[in-house]
Order: C-alpha cells, then sequence, then structure tokens
C-alpha cells in the first residue's frame, strides 16, 4: 500500500458515515494492541478553536523539548495535515504503513459484524503512529463532540481542555448550549485537570463545573486580569498573559483567548511534575500558523481565507472585519454546506460585504449556489453566483481591482480547494 492507496482506502470508509459511539474504535484499537495506552494525551474538545489552541499546545512542547504528536481535523491541503509530529506531517511512508495495519485489523473485524468509520480510521492509524514514534504527549483534537467521539478511548488525559463552545452539529449533540457541553465534558475523566476558555456562556460553563466537580477534576480558567493586549495589526497581536509577553500571529481577538488556553493548559502540566518556561511558551506561540483560519494571504490588496462554518465563526470573522478592515470596500467569496445554519452565519457576515459571490464546494453536502444567493441577498445588496469554486476565485481575484479587500469564507472543503490559486494571485 502506498500513500495514496492508504488515503483513498481511509476515504471509501466514508460510506459508514458519521456514527457516534465507542464500540467500533475500542474493538479496532484493542486488535492494534492499543496504543493509545501508552500515550501521555492532552484531549481538546469544543465547537470552536479546538485546532489553533491544539496547535500552540503542541508547538509550546516541542519548544519545550519534547517529541509531539498533534492530531487535528479538518485538514486543507494535504490529508497529512491531520497526523503530524514536531510540527511535520506524517510521511507518506508512515501513512501508509499504518493505514495497512488499520486495514487488516478492520478486515479481521468484519468477521464480528463491526465496521470502523472513516473518523475511526484515521483516528486508530494517528494512536499508533504516535506510539511507534515513541512521542513523549499527543495533543488530541476531539472530531465531534467528545463523549462518544473516537478520541475518547483514551484513559484520563495528563490534561482536558475545553475551547469555546456554541451551537452546532445540532442534530447529533442537541439544540441547547448545555446539551452539546455535556457531550463535550465527556473528554472529562476523574482526577484529571480541565483547562477550560475564559468567554464560555453561562450554560456552558455551568455544565464544565458540574462535571468538574463530580469527576474530582480541578478546573483551571485563564485570569483575564492577567492579560494586556497591545497593537493589533492585521500582521498580528501584541500580547502579555501573566507575565509572558509575546506577538500572536493568529488573526483574530478570539485567537488571543484561544492563547490563553493553551498557556493555562501547559503550564497546568505542573500537576505532572513538569515545567514549561516562559521562553518555550513565547516561541512556541510565535510560531503557530493555520491554514484557512482567518489566514492572511495577501496583505496588498488584503485577502483573507477563513473556513469557518458556524454562528461563533461568524462573529469572529465579523469582528475581525470591523476591527481591521474598517472602512475598506468587501469582496466576499461564500460557499457552506447544507446541513450547517447557514441563515446564523450570513446573517451575521453578509452585511459586511458590499459585494457577495456565491460558490458551491465540491462535495456532495455543499448548500447549492443559487440558494445560497438568495438568502445571501436578504443581507447584501451585491449578489451574484459562480457555482465552479475555481472559475469563482478567478473572477473574485478579477474584481478585486474594484475593492479593497477580498474575504473567501464559509467552508473548508472551499478553503482546500482554491488556497492555491489565492496564493499564486
Amino acid at each position: 500500500m502506498n500513500c495514496t492507496e492508504a488515503i483513498e482506502y481511509i476515504h471509501s470508509l466514508e460510506k459508514f458515515g458519521i456514527n457516534p459511539g465507542l464500540e467500533r474504535i475500542n474493538a479496532l484499537c484493542s486488535a492494534l494492541g492499543n496504543p493509545q495506552r501508552e500515550l501521555k494525551v492532552i484531549h481538546v474538545a469544543g465547537t470552536n478553536g479546538k485546532g489553533s489552541t491544539s496547535t500552540m499546545i503542541s508547538n509550546i512542547l516541542q519548544k519545550s523539548g519534547y517529541k509531539t504528536g498533534l492530531f487535528i481535523s479538518p485538514y486543507v491541503s494535504d490529508f497529512r495535515e491531520r497526523i503530524q509530529l514536531n510540527g511535520n506531517m506524517i510521511a507518506e511512508n508512515e501513512l501508509a504503513y499504518c493505514v495497512e495495519r488499520v486495514k487488516t485489523a478492520i478486515e479481521k473485524l468484519a468477521s464480528e459484524n463491526i465496521q470502523p468509520t472513516e473518523f475511526e480510521a484515521i483516528t486508530a492509524a494517528a494512536f499508533l503512529y504516535f506510539k511507534e514514534k515513541e512521542c513523549d504527549f499527543a495533543v488530541i483534537e476531539v472530531g465531534l463532540g467528545g463523549r462518544l467521539d473516537s478520541t475518547n478511548i483514551i484513559d484520563t488525559p495528563y490534561i482536558s481542555v475545553i475551547t469555546s463552545i456554541s451551537l452546532d452539529h445540532t442534530a447529533i449533540l442537541g439544540d441547547t448550549i448545555d446539551k452539546i457541553a455535556a457531550e463535550k465534558c465527556g473528554i472529562i475523566k476523574h482526577g484529571g485537570v480541565t483547562v477550560c476558555y475564559p468567554f464560555q456562556q453561562a450554560a456552558a460553563l455551568e455544565v464544565i463545573e458540574k462535571n468538574c466537580r463530580e469527576k474530582s477534576n480541578t478546573l483551571i480558567i485563564p485570569d483575564l486580569s492577567r492579560l494586556k493586549i497591545g497593537t493589533e495589526s492585521i500582521d498580528g497581536t501584541q500580547v502579555s498573559y501573566n507575565g509572558t509577553d509575546f506577538i500572536l500571529p493568529l488573526a483574530g481577538r478570539h485567537m488571543v483567548y484561544n492563547a490563553c488556553t493553551a498557556i493555562e493548559a501547559v503550564r497546568a502540566l505542573n500537576f505532572n511534575g513538569i515545567s514549561i518556561s516562559d521562553e518555550a511558551i513565547k516561541t512556541g506561540i510565535e510560531c503557530s500558523s493555520m491554514p484557512a483560519r482567518l489566514e492572511l494571504i495577501k496583505k496588498n490588496p488584503v485577502i483573507l481565507l477563513d473556513g469557518g462554518h458556524n454562528e461563533g465563526c461568524a462573529l469572529a470573522l465579523a469582528d475581525f472585519i470591523k476591527k481591521r478592515l474598517s472602512g475598506k470596500k468587501i469582496l466576499m467569496l461564500c460557499s457552506m454546506m447544507a446541513d450547517k445554519d447557514y441563515m446564523a452565519y450570513l446573517r451575521i457576515a453578509a452585511p459586511l460585504a458590499d459585494g457577495f459571490i456565491s460558490t458551491q464546494a465540491s462535495v456532495s453536502r455543499a448548500l447549492n449556489s443559487g440558494k445560497l444567493k438568495e438568502k445571501a441577498e436578504l443581507f447584501c445588496d451585491d449578489c451574484s453566483e459562480i457555482p465552479n469554486p475555481a472559475s469563482a476565485a478567478k473572477a473574485a481575484l478579477e474584481r478585486l481591482a474594484d475593492y479593497d479587500a477580498l474575504v473567501v469564507c464559509g467552508s473548508f472543503y472551499l478553503a482546500g480547494e482554491i488556497r492555491g490559486i489565492l496564493y499564486n494571485f
């Protein structure tokens, strides 16, 4: 099996859909020798900010000299982004090796009528890879929810992290903040340490505090009285938190709070006798980057790429536009998934656009570009439709001469399809 065949095999399991539950992943990892039991895990759940918080934690640990695995989703340009070691994507031959072992285990489970899903297979491959590489730490981002997510078969993690919680995946996780928070809190295990994003909605925080009490966890929330935010520019933000000064390259005020959460997570390793220096925190954060998370592709003219798709992401995007692009004429290129609350997103983001182009990412779940244009017209007067993403991107870039900034948003699928076109402009 080569890398291409490995990725094709993983994607072939997509037909089994999203099916929350731990029975299949337990059986699969058991067949692989339970590699997850040999990992020192920092487990990260939440609605928004999981990827950036996980990345900053991973980078800080690397700068502290620890061999660090990172498991995140979704990927933007390369499938191998999902499994990283010390900031580098898993090598093609190593991905092929791990997936082949997973495939062999899955074929054996077929006789027991057990069929793991796509995400379960890639999770098992990540656990196997981190164990084979003898990682000092593995930073594991939850895929969906927490309680029944396939990453949640680990024992008590060194640190459980709960990032910002808002409404998303309501058909699976519940239609209220407290229900969703309860699912996220499934990663909190007895006798552990939990670090929580500082601006949770009251209903979410109440559930987090209750779970920490019931599971005898120490709960740590960043102390924002120790936070000072200096100059904010399109290039980065000057931050001082609890005595550590750094330049945060990730855009958006919410990223400042994600950084504080990441800092508290690594400092909480003190409970396990592990000390992380201020210098490692500073250098780890300052080298952090995330594709398609308010990613500044170009400064003149401004080209901004953001894959966020829910109400919380729209609020973060709106905050960025109002603060960093105030007074600029905005062209927005957008695609969204039909199973997302696209009206909540558009209600916040579309009024900020002087021109709006709807397109349709090349996946079956994508919202019809005609329908997206129709809904966007409720909030923006100048809307057009170009169904093909590559054509839409090229047309938007041609129209950019009449605007000050191009904001591409609404879908990681769209971001993955046209990121290269944007960078080559």
